[in-house]
């Protein structure tokens, strides 16, 4: 099995184990500025920036999980949405980008995340 196809696999099982535990608070409000990655391609290769822009965004296209990389080195998996997906969305189309990304901060099981309610490209 591919290393994105996994990647696939193991999101769609923890989102659906997500949905049967009770919800989790959120942290805070944050704003974060970084780099748009996918997350099969930096966390199993490294691979960031411009020449891997291309990339980045087909693979976000095709449902690769995305993060961000942010200015201080910190790394948030972006999370959609479920009432408005438009701003997660506008976030897949920065993939390989620099962007400010807004929402409320989750940390569960040493995984930090956002849910995403504003995303705009610098």
């Amino acid at each position: 099995m591919s290393l994105r196809r996994l990647l696939v696999v193991f999101a769609a099982a923890l989102l659906s184990f997500c949905v049967w535990q009770r919800p989790a608070a959120a942290q805070e409000a944050v704003t974060v500025k970084g780099e748009i990655i996918d997350m099969a391609c930096y966390m199993a290769k490294g691979l960031k920036g411009p020449e891997h822009k291309s990339c980045a965004l087909l693979c976000a296209k095709s449902g690769v999980p995305i993060g961000v990389l942010t200015d201080s080195g910190d790394i948030y998996l972006l999370l959609d949405n479920h009432d408005d997906s438009d701003p997660y969305d506008a976030a897949k189309k920065l993939a390989g980008s620099r962007a400010e990304i807004t929402g409320h901060k989750f940390v569960k099981g040493g995984i930090a995340s956002i849910v995403v309610s504003g995303a705009k490209g610098l």
